[in-house]
Formats: C-alpha cells, structure tokens, sequence
C-alpha cells in the first residue's frame, strides 16, 4: 500500500463502507419480498399449478423471477469482493494485484475500488457468443435454410419480386384493359 497516500487510503475506504452500506440495504429492504425468491414458483405467483396453463401465463413472473435471482446473485458478490478489499486494507496488502505482486494505479483502484487485478492480470470473462453444449448434439436445418438459402439459384428470390409484377402496375398507376398499352392515346 506504500504507492496510495492516507488521503487516497482514506478516500477509497470511505467509497468501499458507503456501496458496502449500500448493497447491505439493499438486502435488508428487500427482506421479505426476496424471500419469495426462495420459495417454489407456485407460492410466489398464488397459483396452484402452472401443468394446466399455457406457458406464457407465468412467462412474466418467470422473467421477473430470473432477472431478481441474477441481480441479487451479482449484488452478492460485489458486496463479498467488497468484503474482501477492506481485509486487505487490514491485512496491509490493497492496491496490490493478487496474481503479478504489482501496484494497482490509483486510478484504476477509484473506478473499481474493489479490484484484487491489475488490469493486465483480469481473468477472461466467460464469453456470451459460446454456444450451449446441447446444440453440439441438434441436428442440422434443413438444407436451403438459413444462411445458404441465397446460395441457390434458380429459386424464387424476394429481391426479384418487384421485377416480377411491375409490369401488372400499381395503386397509383392507371388501369388499363388486358392488351392494350397505357402510353398510346386512341382518338
């Protein structure tokens, strides 16, 4: 902690007690309706079965249900990492990356005063454009699906349809009798 004067020490810890007090009353505010989240499906949304609807019934309180659980889940671990950071103000070893033994800057240590990593040493995030594992055992679309459908001539294709019934006019055109063309006048 040698690299953070006391005025920056100071500042830190105070932001780290106030989002910690924070987080805390988050919890305890919303005790009872979090409470819910613990129990079956059945008791948070009073119905007796959901065998007998149709799923998009219970698809809000579902939604509502997951988003709560994964709000809360994260809430949790920012107050646990924050937890951690004050022992290490305790221990002596904040502003200090856990993994190089290097210095945290200031800065980063302002945005994220929480951080145990220099910003070179982050673990990698899990990527959100993995693929479940149950698509490995799907089979294929069929073929002309998808992204090889323009691959295939020959085929009827949307961008064709206008120069396919243009010549049967339109709304605004004027309506002329089979076989006879709209720009010869006969007097």
């Amino acid at each position: 902690m040698s690299h953070l004067s006391n005025e920056q020490l100071a500042s830190l810890k105070k932001s780290l007690l106030e989002r910690k007090k924070e987080l805390e009353q988050h919890f305890s505010q919303n005790g009872e309706e979090n409470s819910l989240l613990g129990d079956s499906l059945r008791n948070s949304t009073g119905e007796l079965s959901s065998a007998d609807n149709h799923p998009a019934d219970t698809g809000t309180e579902t939604f509502e249900r997951s988003r709560d659980l994964a709000i809360n889940r994260s809430l949790s671990e920012e107050l646990s990492d924050i937890e951690a950071a004050l022992q290490r103000m305790k221990d002596g070893t904040y502003g200090i990356c856990v993994i190089s033994s290097q210095e945290i800057p200031y800065e980063r240590l302002k945005a994220i005063p929480y951080t145990p990593y220099a910003v070179d040493h982050v673990p990698p995030r899990e990527s959100f454009s993995d693929r479940p594992v149950e698509e490995e055992v799907m089979t294929a679309p069929p073929s002309g699906a998808g992204r090889n459908r323009q691959e295939h001539s020959g085929r009827f294709d949307d961008a064709g349809a206008w120069d396919s019934v243009e010549d049967y006019g339109s709304a605004s055109s004027p309506v002329t009798p089979p076989g006879q063309d709209a720009d010869k006048e006969e007097i």
